[in-house]
């Protein structure tokens, strides 16, 4: 069974720094396309970033461009987002997810399976 399991969420002030991890196991990590998508209270679930099985493909939403990097360890089967210069309007529930396919990576209906999420929270 597919599994997607977020990590490293918590609480930082802003113009903090925060990393989640999501750990990926029974299936082939390496030829999935992965991405991090946001969800706040009351709005739609966002793209964030994403990166091609290969790492050698990445996308940033505007809104987070410059300041969140998106990288995987295809032997751990693990793709991180480092988080840095925060803002408290990145609060959010951030999950990951997995896609077969790249063409729409930054729709969440590109993807095929998806983490539980974790809880980031910026304020002072």
């Amino acid at each position: 069974q597919v599994q997607l399991v977020e990590s490293g969420g918590g609480l930082v002030q802003p113009g903090g720094s925060l990393r989640v991890s999501c750990a990926a196991s029974a299936f082939t990590f390496s030829i999935y396309h992965m991405g991090w998508f946001r969800q706040a209270p009351g709005k739609e679930r966002q793209f964030v970033a994403s990166i091609s099985g290969s790492g050698g493909t990445i996308d940033y939403a505007d809104s987070v461009k410059g300041r969140f990097t998106i990288s995987r360890d295809n032997a751990k089967s693990t793709v991180y987002l480092q988080m840095n210069s925060l803002k408290p309007e990145d609060t959010a529930v951030y999950y990951c997810a997995a896609a077969f396919t790249w063409q729409r990576s930054r729709s969440v209906g590109n993807y095929n399976h998806w983490g539980q999420g974790t809880q980031v929270t910026v304020s002072s």
